[in-house]
């Protein structure tokens, strides 16, 4: 039998899934509660009576749309902690609130694979969350995104935690078109995380399909990994794809590295009754 994993993030200070259920979900981020849709917890809520600072309504997963309606209290965007390093939380027009929080666990696994001075290759970067926390933990990261807008977010976010302008490379660039280019200068990674939404645009206009493109973005990965390298990392949203199958094609890709590969379902566990909601598929490899 093949076994898959479970890898789970606990609350900490600044966040905490408070409740789910009836399709939604309930959750702090430092001082403000929200809900959200969560089309996984087809469980009933542990409280019926949820009193938030906000809730999005409306949209669906795979169609976007909808909207927040906010107390008025709540700011614009506030600083929230994971460890060592600060970011904004943020209520975005696409229900999330400028990270992911079910992270938390792989950026800790991440973090303690991280030795002072490794290159490390942070791909959708996103906000940056992940980024900040290997150049806390002493690597030289490069952050690819094709949004100047997050890259934007990304660096303020440096700028909250205290991190010199220089201890990342932000870059704005279609991630296939660098990762090409990063193999035929023969650059090398000591560590690589992957995040790719299911659809996309390059800051050209390049089209990104996760089910098209997967392939080839961990093929190039592979490519990309130094002798040293201690892991390369996959996560996979909002797409019906089963984590059996993306690692089988870490297998396929990471034949001969030697190391371990894992792969299995990210999930956060609920504070009110500890039921883990489901979030991501992942796969993993390290050594």
């Amino acid at each position: 039998m093949t076994g898959l994993d479970v890898l789970i993030t606990e609350s900490w200070d600044d966040y905490a899934l408070l409740d789910s259920g009836d399709g939604r979900k309930f959750e702090r981020y430092g001082p403000y509660s929200f809900i959200r849709p969560e089309a996984q917890a087809l469980w009933k809520p542990a409280n019926p009576e949820w009193l938030s600072d906000g809730e999005f309504t409306g949209g669906r997963d795979d169609e976007g749309g909808g909207r927040w309606d906010l107390a008025s209290k709540v700011p614009e965007r506030w600083p929230l902690d994971r460890g060592p390093v600060r970011f904004n939380a943020v209520n975005t027009p696409f229900r999330h609130l400028g990270f992911f929080p079910d992270m938390g666990a792989q950026w800790d696994w991440m973090r303690a694979k991280i030795k002072p001075n490794d290159k490390i290759l942070n791909m959708f970067g996103y906000t940056g969350v992940g980024s900040l926390i290997a150049a806390e933990a002493g690597a030289v990261v490069t952050h690819v995104d094709a949004s100047k807008k997050a890259i934007a977010s990304a660096r303020e976010n440096a700028a909250l935690s205290g991190l010199p302008e220089t201890s990342v490379r932000w870059l704005t660039d279609d991630a296939l078109k660098f990762m090409r280019r990063e193999v035929r200068r023969g650059s090398k990674y000591d560590g690589i995380l992957l995040d790719p939404p299911k659809y996309g645009r390059g800051p050209e206009g390049e089209i990104w399909t996760l089910e098209r493109d997967l392939p080839e973005l961990m093929h190039l990965a592979r490519q990309l990994l130094s002798d040293e390298a201690t892991f390369l990392v996959l996560t996979v949203y909002a797409i019906r794809m089963s984590a059996l199958a993306i690692k089988a094609l870490t297998d396929e890709v990471m034949a001969g590295a030697g190391g371990t590969i894992e792969a299995g379902d990210m999930a956060i566990r609920e504070q009110a009754r500890g039921i883990l909601l489901p979030t991501a598929i992942f796969t993993r490899w390290s050594r």
